[in-house]
């Protein structure tokens, strides 16, 4: 298992974005690093979890539980045949393109040890939005994106630390719990029936994924 591609994003121009700046940073290039990979702060005040990299959109993206996004190179790869086009490492504006780590399936909490001393921990699923299918280019994405369920991993920073790519990665620790980040996505989105199992992922969920799974709780019981 290793980091295949480090990729970072300079803000841009782009008539798909929402941002009142008209400016995003989904669009990741690899870099070879070393880049510094540190907590950035609350959601609304942090920004990207990676020095360098840009998050233009504080409101939806960014913050301690959001500090890094991974996607599998796998599952680049299996959309680029799907879709009949090359998507290079970055093109899903993940940070992280990994190979050999079944990200999706990784479960909220888990936590990976990246290069000497970086460590991350799983915290949810990215939910596709408006400025991913316009930096796609896609008609329709977000709801066939949403259908797949591979959605990549967000990650907290639990030890800060330099990384590179081709670093390898390590899982250090995995719980024993059935909250994968397939399933979460899949709660938050089209089977919302399962909020409450979510709460099995304990502290480590993201905080807005907590707060449905109760406001679920308290209306229809568990």
């Amino acid at each position: 298992m290793k980091l295949l591609s480090l990729n970072l994003g300079r803000p841009q121009s782009a008539d798909y974005t929402d941002q009142p700046e008209g400016v995003t940073g989904i669009d990741k290039r690899p870099v070879a690093g070393p880049v510094r990979v540190s907590a950035p702060g609350p959601k609304g005040t942090g920004a990207s979890g990676l020095a360098g990299d840009a998050v233009c959109d504080l409101r939806h993206h960014g913050g301690d539980h959001q500090a890094v996004y991974a996607y599998a190179r796998e599952d680049l790869d299996a959309w680029g045949e799907e879709l009949d086009r090359s998507l290079p490492s970055g093109s899903f504006g993940e940070n992280l393109t990994t190979e050999g780590v079944d990200v999706s399936g990784a479960r909220i909490g888990e936590r990976w040890r990246i290069g000497a001393d970086l460590v991350l921990e799983v915290t949810s699923s990215r939910i596709p939005c408006r400025t991913f299918q316009g930096h796609l280019g896609e008609r329709g994405w977000v709801k066939r994106f949403t259908k797949e369920g591979a959605p990549g991993a967000y990650l907290r920073v639990i030890e800060p630390g330099e990384i590179r790519a081709g670093d390898s990665i390590e899982i250090v620790r995995r719980p024993d719990h059935e909250v994968s980040v397939a399933f979460q996505f899949r709660a938050v989105t089209t089977e919302r029936e399962l909020l409450p199992r979510l709460l099995a992922a304990g502290d480590a969920l993201h905080p807005e994924a907590v707060r449905s799974a109760r406001e679920y709780v308290e209306k229809y019981g568990s």
